[in-house]
């Protein structure tokens, strides 16, 4: 004979504050354990050697070159204010502003061209702008090199045409070249994404209040793309202020930038306290561009 009990739908089961509270506490363990190999990885990878960034920038340097984790000071970040650093660090920031501007006002209309065909055609342009992934930066990069030298394809069509031999290579405009060569996609994509997503019809109807095309374009496109814009110009800024590969490849000494001379001061100066201070600082500006891009842009997603 079934009892009560059996009889029980579980449907019926009247929900609590406790059952509420262990369910949500198991989902949590189960989402713990799920991200637990990410926290590991994030943890070793990354976390760990930040702080020992962050301790070694308040280091001492030896006179052999040793790093002394005694008598901590803020020597090193005094030095952040030298002449040679902020003649570096305003290069690297305004190469960074003209890359990220260079990329947007070359990435607009292709991304507005390619938001408004039809699908077919659309996932075809967007492989086309995912095709440079599929090699490898640095072979790319020294593609450039061969590009902009003096013996290159630039060089020889204009000695061909009468002119004389073209030198770009080891300049600002090399490196300039390379970079928005190098993140020019990170611009198009969050800008396609962001036109993908635009409600068109706002255009047909400011059309039918009789705004022409450049009244439509900065009253309800624009705004309405400013997420792709603000997303694709931290993407591109934030790479391109400690970019290291690019300038070291198609930059000279009279073209270091940040990036590079971090690098010498591990490697070729021997200082890593200096060293460490220089990367916390450009980490520290990344993490300012990253938040400003969270509180402005992220929540109009």
């Amino acid at each position: 004979m079934p009892t009560d009990v059996d009889q029980v739908d579980p449907a019926q089961t009247v929900v609590t504050p406790e059952l509420e509270r262990d369910a949500e506490r198991a989902q949590a363990r189960r989402g713990l354990l799920i991200a637990a190999p990410s926290w590991l990885y994030l943890t070793l990878f990354f976390a760990i050697p930040l702080v020992i960034v962050f301790v070694y920038s308040f280091a001492s340097r030896s006179s052999t070159g040793l790093t002394v984790l005694e008598n901590w000071n803020l020597h090193s970040y005094r030095r952040l204010f030298d002449p040679l650093v902020a003649e570096i660090a305003f290069r690297s920031f305004v190469l960074a502003v003209a890359t990220t501007l260079i990329c947007l006002i070359a990435s607009y209309p292709l991304a507005y061209y390619m938001a408004t065909r039809p699908p077919r055609y659309r996932n075809i342009l967007i492989i086309l702008v995912m095709i440079p992934f599929w090699s490898n930066f640095l072979v790319r990069t020294y593609a450039w090199r061969v590009l902009l030298g003096s013996d290159g394809p630039i060089s020889q069509i204009s000695q061909a045409l009468g002119g004389e031999p073209i030198r770009i290579l080891f300049t600002n405009t090399a490196v300039l070249i390379g970079l928005v060569y190098g993140f020019l996609p990170f611009m198009v994509l969050p800008l396609f994404a962001a036109l993908d997503r635009m409600d068109w019809s706002l255009i047909e109807a400011g059309r039918d209040l009789y705004a022409n095309g450049r009244r439509a374009f900065l009253k309800i496109t624009l705004p309405l793309s400013m997420p792709g814009v603000i997303a694709g110009s931290i993407l591109v800024f934030i790479p391109t202020l400690g970019a290291y590969v690019t300038p070291a490849i198609l930059g000279g000494a009279r073209t270091t930038l940040l990036g590079d001379y971090i690098v010498s001061q591990f490697l070729s100066a021997r200082n890593q306290p200096f060293g460490s201070a220089l990367s916390v600082a450009v980490m520290s500006i990344m993490l300012l561009a990253t938040v400003i891009y969270f509180r402005r842009g992220a929540r109009t997603l």
